[in-house]
Formats: C-alpha cells, sequence, structure tokens
C-alpha cells in the first residue's frame, strides 16, 4: 500500500478510533527507539512473520532520517544461507538486553503450543529489560506482558495487516519537523510529488 492509499484510508477512517490507535501505537513505537538509540527486534508467529511491516518500516526510516526505526527481522525458519537481513533466528531474542525494543506482531490470540516458545522468549526479553509492543491479539499472554498493545482481534472492521500499513506510516511521518508559516503548504505539495514519482518499495 503507497501512501496515496493509506491518505485515502485515512479518510474513510475518519472519526473512527483506529487513527488514534494506531498513531499512538506508532509514537509509542517511535519514542521507545529513538529514546534509545535503536535497536528494533520485529517478529511474528511460526506461521505469520510480518515480511511487510519490515519493509515498509525500513523505508519510513530512510525517508524520514530515523534509522531507528529499521527493524531486525526475527524468523522462525531463518537458515544460515538466508541473506543476512534474513537470516536473523528466535536465538536472538535471547539476546534483547534493556534499551532494546520488541515488536511482535501477531494475528488472532497467539495461543496454543505453536506460539509457546515465542512467548517464553519474549517474556525472557522483557526481564531483560527490552520494551515490548504487541500488534495483533486483544487478550492472552502476550498483550498481558507488553509495556504497549494494539488489539486487532479475529473480526475487527481492520485486518492486520492494513493497520501494519497505518502503523509503519505513522512511525515515519510523526517524526518530521514541524514547519510553521507560508512554507507549510508548499512543502506538502512537494512530498506529495516526491511520493508520486518515488521508485518502489524495498521488497523483502
Amino acid at each position: 500500500m503507497d501512501a496515496v492509499r493509506v491518505a485515502l484510508l485515512r479518510d474513510v477512517l475518519a472519526g473512527t478510533e483506529w487513527l488514534g490507535a494506531t498513531r499512538h501505537f506508532a509514537g509509542a513505537l517511535r519514542g521507545s527507539v529513538v529514546s534509545h538509540g535503536g535497536g528494533l527486534l520485529l517478529v511474528g508467529t511460526p506461521e505469520y512473520e510480518p515480511w511487510h511491516l519490515a519493509a515498509h518500516l525500513v523505508d519510513e526510516a530512510a525517508w524520514s532520517g530515523t534509522p531507528e526505526l529499521a527493524p531486525t527481522l526475527v524468523r522462525h525458519g531463518a537458515r544460515p544461507s538466508d541473506p543476512a537481513h534474513l537470516a536473523v533466528g528466535l536465538g536472538r531474542l535471547a539476546a534483547a538486553r534493556r534499551g532494546e525494543t520488541l515488536l511482535v506482531v501477531a494475528p488472532g490470540e497467539a495461543a496454543g503450543e505453536a506460539a509457546a516458545p515465542l512467548l517464553d522468549r519474549v517474556c525472557d526479553a522483557r526481564r531483560a529489560g527490552a520494551t515490548v509492543l504487541s500488534l495483533g491479539p486483544g487478550e492472552g499472554e502476550l498483550p498481558a506482558m507488553a509495556h504497549e498493545v494494539l488489539p486487532v482481534p479475529d473480526g475487527s472492521e481492520l485486518d492486520l495487516d492494513t493497520v501494519q500499513h497505518l502503523v509503519s506510516a505513522a512511525a515515519g511521518e510523526d517524526v518530521r519537523p514541524a514547519h510553521r508559516g507560508p512554507r507549510r503548504f508548499r512543502d506538502r505539495l512537494s512530498r506529495l510529488a516526491d511520493l508520486l514519482t518515488a521508485p518502489p518499495p524495498t521488497h523483502w
């Protein structure tokens, strides 16, 4: 989803709680990584890995001049032969330390035996001092141990992928310097032109 479609989606969602909720969550994410100087770990479940969110955060980090937003994608099935940015396994969570931020994206309630090893590692990361953010389940062990939660339960008006687009866009745009005076509108037009002529986003 490109910036123009995100803007259209926001128009559709005007007056709902989703805009405020996604911006608040994005602000918590941005505030955590920027205040600690980076160290963003992004992980999903064995069945759901947030590839697109990782790619969009990399793009937002580059555009906004906030490298702290670029995540390390932690994968359940990572292999040493994978490209470097795809070869980070769950062992990285065991090495999480104070000052790092762990964003966990999980569809549904993230329950069951398949999720148990992940929950154990998330718990260990929190005990080590990492800030934990949960995107997905509204109830259960994962949101209970997170410092910040954006619930997207099954049956929500928006699906998890759409919410991730809103979060990543807000995480990047909210770091923009506030322009004042007559240049503001011109700067916005310039930014829109840049978006429309930009190359396609990075593919993971």
